[in-house]
């Protein structure tokens, strides 16, 4: 037992230079993919003059290639050098948006949409890998807490900033280029990142299923794609359901402001339950608070209810993403960092391709309205799976804190 004067050690050092790289490459790679997204359905529309469904079938279809690399992702992450391999799908994912420059006809910009989703998703995954292993292990639920806000405040901030430089100068090209620059930027960032000598694990399988999906996190991937498919639809018919069904033309930008607010709120205040352990309360605050979102947004009552949803989703995501990303990587062993980070970002973009996709036919056929409500009742389900089977599924498997 302790003694009663005996003092607790300090805390190591979360933010370490290697960890301020990771993050800023991070958020780079992020908002140079999301500083497009609410727009090329208007670019698609404008330029090609492309129909509801067919725009959701070439959004979608970077997801599919995002989830064919995923797995391998993994695999290549954990077996080979992380930082070679990082560097190598970072220069891909950032040679791919010169791509969309080129691209003269609905076809070709459908393949290089699609052709960008492997680096993209390999990217993701050794960035991820890397900030985990650059961490303190006293410190990693609260650091993976923080990396998650990375990419959640560019997915945030970059659509706002894409809306807002599109307003002003009505050029899409311009937004093309600066996502490529942005992009070179964090592949620059990535290469000064300095690892850990990774340790040896005895009597590792040289092959199996887990190293590309963790399959015993397998009740944890259902429930991430049903958030997945939530923000699948919101994040990429925002704009256009804000302008046809309320009227208000400028206000994406806004909203998205409102929901990077969210977000940081979110980590600030539930960074101690992360440090604490205290992960599943974390994510069951985190899922309730984003239904409350995704209902208000769904109802359509006003520019009200329009803009406190984000709040309400930006207070949810904040919280309840990094605490499943903590599930996922409390139930690996530490030579599967690699797979598990493969194996949640695989769940919650096949809800995201999913949900683009629903988004599309429904819109189509019925009405964005009509899409939203189904994305509210998606994440109404998962709320109840992971209230009342996802928690005690994570806690009877878990390996370490």
């Amino acid at each position: 037992m302790p003694k009663p004067n005996q003092v607790n050690p300090p805390l190591e050092k979360l933010w370490n230079a290697n960890y301020w790289k990771v993050m800023t490459s991070n958020f780079l790679l992020f908002f140079a993919f999301y500083i497009l997204t609410p727009l090329l359905p208007l670019y698609l529309d404008e330029q090609f003059h492309a129909d509801k469904d067919i725009i959701g079938i070439v959004l979608s279809g970077y997801v599919i290639a995002t989830l064919l690399i995923r797995p391998f992702s993994g695999f290549i992450v954990d077996t080979f050098n992380r930082k070679k391999v990082l560097m190598l799908c970072f220069f891909a994912f950032f040679i791919c948006f010169a791509g969309y420059i080129g691209a003269g006809t609905l076809l070709m910009f459908a393949i290089v949409r699609t052709m960008h989703g492997i680096p993209f998703g390999a990217t993701t995954v050794a960035n991820s890998t890397v900030a985990i292993d650059v961490l303190p292990s006293s410190r990693r639920n609260e650091g993976i807490g923080f990396y998650g806000l990375s990419n959640n405040l560019a997915m945030a901030i970059a659509p706002s900033a894409g809306i807002y430089i599109y307003s002003a100068t009505s050029n899409f090209g311009l937004l093309f280029w600066i996502a490529l620059i942005l992009a070179l930027a964090g592949f620059f960032c990535s290469t000064t990142v300095q690892l850990p000598k990774r340790a040896t694990v005895p009597g590792k399988p040289k092959l199996s299923l887990d190293h590309f999906f963790l399959g015993k996190a397998w009740l944890m991937a259902i429930n991430i794609c049903f958030f997945g498919l939530c923000w699948g639809v919101m994040s990429n018919y925002v704009a256009i359901y804000g302008k046809e069904q309320l009227g208000i033309t400028d206000g994406t930008g806004l909203f998205f402001m409102i929901l990077s607010t969210g977000l940081v709120i979110a980590r600030l205040f539930g960074r101690k339950r992360l440090r604490a352990g205290k992960i599943t309360q974390s994510c069951a605050i985190g899922v309730c608070l984003s239904l409350i979102g995704y209902v208000l947004f769904a109802s359509g009552l006003g520019a009200w209810s329009y803009y406190l949803s984000a709040l309400f989703v930006g207070l949810g995501n904040g919280q309840m993403y990094p605490a499943f990303l903590n599930m996922f990587i409390s139930v690996a062993r530490h030579d599967q960092r690699g797979t598990a980070n493969s194996s949640i970002l695989i769940s919650w973009d096949l809800g995201m391709g999913l949900g683009i996709l629903l988004g599309g036919f429904v819109a189509e056929y019925l009405s964005y309205q009509a899409a939203f409500w189904v994305a509210a009742a998606m994440q109404a389900a998962g709320t109840l799976l992971f209230l009342l089977a996802t928690r005690k599924f994570y806690l009877a498997r878990k390996i370490h804190n």
